[in-house]
């Protein structure tokens, strides 16, 4: 017998914890793809270290999410136990590995949000998400730091690392804008200051990455229009996909511990 899926009661501040734990978990599953296929055996254990941290960052948001639904639920269910369309991540970070460059382009993507994010976040009048924040920050600071410093490599390196880490540019950047959309419910938390507005965070998020792309002689894409929908649980076909893999076991052997 397989497992059904499970419903969640998504009060705002649910449905907030859960989009920002889908992001870590799903970010985090990608690069574990990586695991001994990476270009070097010293970047295969930081792609691995990086994920393994998103992963620890998923684990506290659920945990505290199940705390606040009080449904029954934890951190298993909710990874392993939910239907496409009630998963709340960002759509770039479902976004296939593609080639080295593309993948870094991602992260860099990602952490030059989550870094500022997680650094305000810190003053979040909800203390467990200040603590959550805390210590997300420390580890988003070095994600950033790192694909940036990648991101410079390839992008000043040779022209075939140039092309790739340009194509990855342009190929992702429709997918940088969907973060600075909150629902109704994050608005009443960021009116509560449980919250932080992610608009405040556009600039340093666009001076950050400009500089890091200007470093590596690579090109800032023109401003058009931007994809969205993950928030709401309208995701590309490559999350069903994965999720399929990610929940195999639970699916298979329900209740199923190692």
């Amino acid at each position: 017998m397989t497992a059904g899926s499970i419903t969640v009661a998504e009060t705002p501040l649910v449905r907030y914890l859960l989009a920002r734990a889908d992001d870590a978990l799903i970010l985090g599953h990608r690069l574990s793809e990586w695991c001994g296929h990476a270009p070097m055996m010293e970047e295969d254990m930081a792609l691995a270290n990086i994920g393994l941290d998103l992963i620890g960052q998923a684990r506290a948001l659920y945990g505290y999410a199940a705390e606040v639904e009080g449904a029954g639920n934890d951190e298993d269910r909710y990874a392993y136990l939910r239907d496409v369309r009630q998963y709340r991540n960002l759509l770039l970070v479902e976004r296939p590995n593609g080639d080295f460059a593309h993948t870094i382009v991602r992260q860099l993507f990602y952490s030059a949000f989550a870094d500022p994010y997680w650094r305000a976040m810190t003053g979040s009048a909800d203390p467990t998400l200040a603590a959550i924040a805390a210590k997300s920050e420390k580890e988003s600071a070095y994600h950033l730091r790192h694909a940036a410093e990648w991101v410079i490599r390839l992008g000043d390196g040779t022209e075939e690392s140039h092309d790739r880490a340009q194509a990855a540019v342009e190929e992702l950047w429709p997918y940088t804008g969907e973060w600075y959309e909150p629902d109704e419910g994050e608005r009443a938390l960021i009116a509560q200051g449980i919250a932080v507005d992610p608009e405040s965070l556009r600039e340093t998020w666009s001076r950050t990455v400009a500089e890091i792309l200007a470093e590596g002689t690579l090109a800032v894409p023109p401003a058009g229009w931007a994809q969205r929908g993950g928030r709401d649980g309208r995701h590309s076909e490559h999350l069903g996909h994965l999720l399929s893999e990610l929940q195999a076991l639970q699916r298979t052997y329900p209740g199923a511990k190692w």
